[in-house]
């Protein structure tokens, strides 16, 4: 039974952090609206800071319905997407340091080979396991 109770709870939350979510979504639009049309200088650092902070919003609404979907399990390729989101947008953002930048794109390295080999390793599905077979 306390499974179930927590299940609700944990269901319920999510749904609240969705609707915050796609209000926070909806309202960076609007500051990226507003910043387009009313800056007269063209700093495309912060229209691509801006963008990628939509995608990232994005992002975890689109996890969201992605846990609902498949059964309230959170697929881990979508927290490797937000990472290598998040990552690019600190490089865009934070780009003064040039030891940073190399810091910030070794951890999109590693955040990529994680997931290549998270898509070669064999799984509980036929298709996955062509690559693995033994001559």
């Amino acid at each position: 039974m306390i499974p179930k109770v927590l299940q609700v709870v944990l269901n319920i939350s999510l749904v609240f952090l969705a609707f915050i979510l796609s209000f926070l979504l909806i309202k960076e639009l609007f500051i990226f609206g507003h910043v387009l049309l009313e800056n007269e200088s063209n700093d495309y650092q912060l229209y691509l800071a801006n963008i990628l902070i939509f995608f990232l919003y994005f992002e975890f609404i689109a996890m969201i319905v992605k846990y609902f979907k498949e059964d309230y399990h959170f697929p881990l390729r979508y927290f490797i997407y937000i990472g290598i989101t998040a990552m690019v947008r600190l490089i865009i953002v934070d780009h003064d340091h040039p030891i940073n930048t190399l810091y910030y794109s070794l951890v999109i390295l590693v955040l990529i080979i994680g997931y290549f080999i998270m898509n070669v390793t064999p799984r509980d599905r036929p298709d996955a396991k062509w690559f693995f077979k033994k001559s």
